[in-house]
């Protein structure tokens, strides 16, 4: 069975910096792309950052390009999101998701995780 779980979120003050760790279990995880999701309350669920199983192909919503950065550690079965420079519009719960397709829509994911918080304070 295929797990999947978040960790890292937590509260930062805007301007501040987290590292969120998602680690995927129940099959082999260099062989899947690895994208991060995010949902704010009353919003929907939007795409934040996506990566290859090679590590050779990342996406990330034109909004978040500079601030966030994706890898992955393959060794370690982990995929990793950096955080900077972090605004209030960023809290939201943060979704790893693990799938055969590289992409921005997640119907390309097969597999979530259960989210991390992250809230940032003005």
């Amino acid at each position: 069975q295929v797990h999947v779980q978040e960790s890292g979120g937590g509260l930062v003050q805007a301007g501040g910096s987290l590292r969120l760790s998602c680690a995927a279990s129940g099959r082999t995880f260099s062989s899947y792309a690895m994208g991060w999701f995010r949902q704010a309350p009353g919003k929907e669920r939007e795409f934040v950052a996506a990566i290859s199983w090679t590590g050779t192909s990342i996406y990330y919503a034109d909004s978040l390009k500079g601030r966030f950065t994706i890898s992955r550690d393959n060794a370690k079965n982990t995929v990793y999101l950096q955080m900077n420079s972090l605004k209030p519009e960023d809290t939201a719960v943060y979704y790893c998701a693990t799938g055969l397709g590289v992409g921005v829509r997640g119907d390309l994911y097969d597999y979530w995780g259960q989210g991390t918080q992250v809230t940032v304070s003005s």
